[in-house]
């Protein structure tokens, strides 16, 4: 979030003074990104991911700060709830063999953080949702014991003046009233960033915006929640009703939810994102750093706009623009509609397909765009979500009529060759796009996602074993199956 939090209370004359700021940074900001050279430079990728700790049971485990404690790792950082860690990985050039680099960086944090969490009799499970969580791992006791998660989640309930009310309906159906933001934690997720240059920003953030539903119809890892068969992608339904800061309103004007896959095409760029931003959505951590914008703009510096990055980090978006200013600064595009989870060279796979599709769509999307309304984009991603390879996916088409609906699986397997032109043509070697992207090919094939391996796997457990026996078994199986490296389509469903 860039500015450390260090209160958990703030009065109204911080919101005022935070707004105020806000409002230098956008017009700071336009200026910066005007300056002849900003950011122009080779792209880049990263990724972060998050995870759970268990026990030996296969339950929650909430040990991440003693975690953290004996680790020296820079990579690992604590989430929101006690059970939850991240990794952040180190960024490299896309160009050469990146997701070689990549799958390094994985497997190299994945192995400290659980060497670290074994010390504490915890075990490390990479999964979009941990299918043994239960009502009783959550609630206040959940919270991971720093000030900026105790501020966002009193700032979120201080705003609705009710509890959060979490509404799926799947296969089965769940309704739940929670008092705090702990339901975040019962997501884990893969973001990849990619930097693009500041001109291209429109056009790249279109292109990633297109890609998402396909992908991750192809990727989905999230099919249960608190022992509910739900959707394959159930995060993306829980995390937008689990930080909800709208209560009842008797206004007629709309609210935006927090967690949002956007509001239209981008036009213009990185800027109009982050005045979105500003516009949509109240500050809810009104926190001030100590450099001004205006003035470190006026001395010729690059200013940090560290209220500007706070204010876009509690605003949700499933592809989000980043404004960094270190290394001379930069921007890019963080993509966080993925999973985590099942295995290492998945990850990766569904990362080729995503920035390849986001590469390769971005040279016709303007031409593409005009076919599909915004509105059925975001029914797209939604369809995804819940019904995987299942769904049905509009799709823009360059001659009339379009949209035209294509079932998920052909969408992507249709859409392959554009994803490694999309590679190959920013420098990616041949051989290494060829690799990931078959495996998403075989993944096709097979009708395998992980999300569909779960399902199957609690199908034929659940037949002699209760429901949340069945779960823990599941779990155990998923872990070997994951620790052994072989890509979800090649598990057996033993």
């Amino acid at each position: 979030m860039g500015l450390q939090i260090r209160k958990e209370t703030f009065e109204a004359e911080e919101y005022a003074r935070f707004a105020k700021r806000l409002a230098e940074s956008l017009e700071v900001l336009r200026t910066v990104l005007a300056r002849p050279g900003f950011g122009v430079g080779p792209r880049t990728i990263g990724a972060e991911l998050e995870m759970f700790l268990v026990d030996a049971a296969g339950f929650p485990l909430p040990v991440n700060r003693q975690v953290l404690s004996q680790t020296m790792d820079p990579r690992v950082t604590v989430e929101i709830d006690r059970f939850n860690l991240e990794v952040n990985l180190r960024p490299g050039p896309l160009a050469g063999r990146p997701f070689t680099a990549l799958r390094e960086e994985f497997e190299s944090a994945l192995a400290e953080v659980r060497r670290a969490a074994a010390t504490q009799g915890a075990r490390v499970a990479v999964t979009g949702i941990l299918p043994t969580l239960r009502e009783a791992d959550l609630g206040s006791g959940a919270l991971t014991g720093m000030p900026r998660y105790r501020a966002l989640s009193a700032a979120i309930r201080n705003r609705r003046q009710e509890p959060l009310r979490v509404v799926i309906k799947g296969e089965d159906s769940l309704t739940l009233e929670w008092d705090d933001v702990t339901l975040e934690g019962a997501n884990t997720s893969l973001q990849y960033h990619l930097r693009v240059d500041p001109a291209d920003f429109a056009r790249m953030y279109n292109a990633a915006q297109l890609a998402t539903a396909p992908v991750l119809a192809v990727s989905g890892n999230s099919p249960f929640l608190l022992g509910r068969r739900l959707w394959d992608e159930t995060r993306v339904a829980l995390f937008r009703q689990a930080v909800d800061d709208r209560g009842e309103s008797s206004s007629e004007a709309p609210q935006h939810g927090r967690v949002t896959f956007g509001h239209g095409w981008a036009r213009q760029g990185a800027l109009e994102l982050f005045a979105e931003s500003v516009a949509l959505y109240a500050p809810l951590l009104p926190v001030l750093g100590s450099e001004s914008p205006l003035e470190c703009l006026a001395a010729g510096g690059l200013p940090r706009l560290d209220e500007l990055r706070l204010h876009q980090g509690t605003v949700w978006s499933w592809n989000r623009a980043i404004y960094d200013p270190s290394g001379g600064g930069h921007v890019r595009i963080e993509l966080r509609a993925l999973p985590a989870g099942p295995t290492v060279v998945d990850m990766l796979a569904n990362g080729a397909l995503l920035l390849g599709l986001t590469l390769g769509l971005s040279d016709e999307v303007e031409a593409l765009l005009p076919g599909l309304p915004f509105a059925c984009a975001r029914g797209n991603f939604l369809r995804a979500s819940k019904e995987g390879l299942d769904a049905m996916l509009l799709w823009p088409e360059r001659t009339a009529p379009s949209p035209r609906p294509v079932p998920a699986g052909a969408l992507v397997e249709r859409l392959l060759p554009v994803a490694r032109e999309g590679l190959v043509g920013a420098g990616v070697a041949a051989e290494e796009a060829d690799a990931l992207l078959s495996i998403i090919q075989a993944r096709l094939r097979a009708g395998c996602t992980g999300a569909r391996w779960q399902r199957k796997m609690l199908a034929r457990l659940e037949a002699h074993m209760p429901r949340q026996d069945a779960l823990g078994a599941l779990l155990e199986r998923y872990m070997a199956h994951s620790a052994s490296g072989r890509p979800v389509h090649e598990w057996p469903l033993d």
